[in-house]
């Protein structure tokens, strides 16, 4: 790959870009080792993006900054945002969602349901409609998520599940053609070291459909 995937290294850990269609247990520390000159089994995930979608991630070098990353992630402090087009334009422009998801394993998708019982979880989200647009005539809008918690396909299935499935995602009921229309677009953590707040973004990609909005 000709385009660093690196945005930002240091000795306990590294932010990178990861490509859309590169999965991450194996494929990504590959680029990530190679780009940085270490060994792939020096390099720990520590949160995850499925092999659809791109965007930033943070991943660390040593035991000590992984057990104290991985703890940011269970506690929430590790802060997520996306940046998302979907099909039509949620109502408010601003707001919340919240569901009970169920992870079906064997079509590996979720589905909101009404109540809890084994294998559902709660999903909270906080949304923000940033520009609308037209695509072939129907309404797009560009939305900024922020995730409160990480579940299966969350962002993907809440929105659908609202009539706005994601541009591209054909799995949860989108007709338009190419990639899904979700990437990682922010990262706030604790550096694991200093305690410094750290914050890496990325901006819109300009490829189709992002390049219906202006940055």
């Amino acid at each position: 790959m000709d385009e660093s995937v690196i945005l930002h290294a240091e000795r306990s850990f590294l932010v990178c870009r990861k490509p859309v269609g590169v999965e991450c247990e194996h494929e990504l520390p590959a680029l990530l080792a190679e780009e940085v000159k270490c060994k792939v089994d020096s390099l720990y995930c520590v949160h995850r993006l499925d092999r659809a979608v791109g965007g930033v991630m943070v991943w660390a070098r040593t035991p000590k900054a992984a057990a104290e990353l991985s703890r940011q992630v269970q506690e929430k402090a590790l802060k997520k945002a996306y940046f998302a087009v979907c099909s039509g334009i949620p109502t408010p422009d601003t707001g919340e969602m919240r569901d009970l998801l169920f992870k079906d394993s064997v079509k590996q998708k979720s589905f909101a349901v009404s109540s809890f019982r084994r294998g559902v979880k709660e999903a909270l989200l906080d949304y923000r409609v940033l520009q609308t647009a037209a695509l072939n005539g129907s309404p797009a809008a560009l939305v900024r998520v922020t995730l409160h918690t990480g579940r299966f396909h969350q962002i993907r299935c809440q929105f659908a599940t609202r009539g706005h499935p994601l541009l591209g995602d054909g799995k949860y009921g989108s007709r338009v053609k190419g990639a899904i229309a979700l990437q990682s677009c922010g990262l706030q953590f604790v550096h694991p070291d200093t305690g410094r707040i750290m914050n890496f973004t990325l901006p819109l990609p300009d490829t189709a459909p992002w390049n219906l909005f202006a940055e």
